[in-house]
């Protein structure tokens, strides 16, 4: 097999026993074809795989060439986060529910995964954007996000109040349950659970989602994907608020506090199958209708 990588690394779900039997099955065969694999730290430790054990999702992004995620949307996620921070491409294996994000299913691996190893594949860059949390001008937290980042009070149907700036200019005042800023990649996640528009892929937007708001006339909208966002938390809220990145990392938010959420620099290289799809995809995701004839 002509090796388009030569390191690989394994990441997944150390809890899943579906998880940990694909990932002892990658690493069966990929050793069996001469490549050097990395598998993910606790992962090896579940598998007694104690040569691997040192290797942290980090070092993976350092050493390897290709990185199998091998969990649900959830986890790629998370991975994706840390992922998009080095030179490395990334495959999912489907082992949750929808799997957007996630091409290769475990029933059928080893036949789509040759090929991309023989460097038969398409090559996808997602890009993700940085959420900022700002308190009398000063930086408080950060993190970034690849589906959205999410303005939300702490209490479950509690509304607050906010302000939306687009590049500095005003846009809108608002009373509500927060707001959802998705990227395309997420605009098949969270966002399109509250209403919010399915954006392909390759489009450089950004869709702001209110959530519940307190009108009749508030409706999703699409803005250019370079924009800078700031949303100013009005003073008179009270209860305790959070910006939450892909619904994993949760940043403190207080009363006055500013959001800025911008592209971030890095972006994440998704693998895919030479068949891959994305109309297909949302197809059989989201069981639209086929072909009528």
């Amino acid at each position: 097999m002509t090796q388009t990588y030569k390191t690989i690394g394994l990441i997944g779900k150390p809890d899943h026993d579906g998880a940990l039997a694909t990932i002892a099955a990658l690493h069966h065969f990929l050793e069996d074809n001469n490549y050097h694999v990395l598998i993910e730290a606790k992962v090896a430790k579940v598998l007694n795989k104690a040569e691997h054990y040192g290797n942290e999702i980090t070092a993976i992004g350092e050493q390897a060439d290709l990185a199998i995620v091998v969990g649900g949307d959830g986890y790629m996620l998370g991975a994706a986060r840390v992922l998009s921070c080095y030179d490395i491409g990334v495959i999912g294996v489907n082992r949750g529910n929808l799997g957007f994000l996630t091409d290769l299913s475990p029933d059928n691996l080893i036949e789509p995964l040759e090929a991309i190893l023989a460097g038969h594949y398409k090559t996808e860059h997602r890009f993700l954007i940085t959420a900022e949390v700002y308190r009398h001008g000063q930086l408080k937290s950060s993190n970034s996000a690849m589906n959205e980042a999410v303005l939300h009070p702490g209490k479950v149907a509690s509304m607050m109040e906010f302000e939306v700036y687009i590049d500095d200019d005003f846009m809108f005042s608002q009373r509500s349950d927060g707001l959802i800023v998705a990227t395309p990649t997420g605009s098949t996640a969270y966002s399109m659970s509250a209403g919010g528009p399915i954006m392909t892929p390759k489009l450089n937007a950004l869709s702001l989602v209110p959530m519940f708001p307190h009108t009749l006339t508030s409706r999703p909208i699409v803005v250019d994907g370079d924009s800078v966002l700031k949303l100013v938390v009005a003073a008179e809220n009270h209860e305790e608020l959070q910006v939450s990145c892909d619904g994993h990392v949760i940043l403190a938010v207080m009363p006055g506090d500013e959001i800025i959420i911008k592209k971030s620099k890095y972006t994440l290289r998704l693998i895919h199958p030479t068949d891959h799809n994305y109309f297909k995809v949302l197809r059989n995701k989201l069981s639209w209708g086929n072909k009528i004839y």
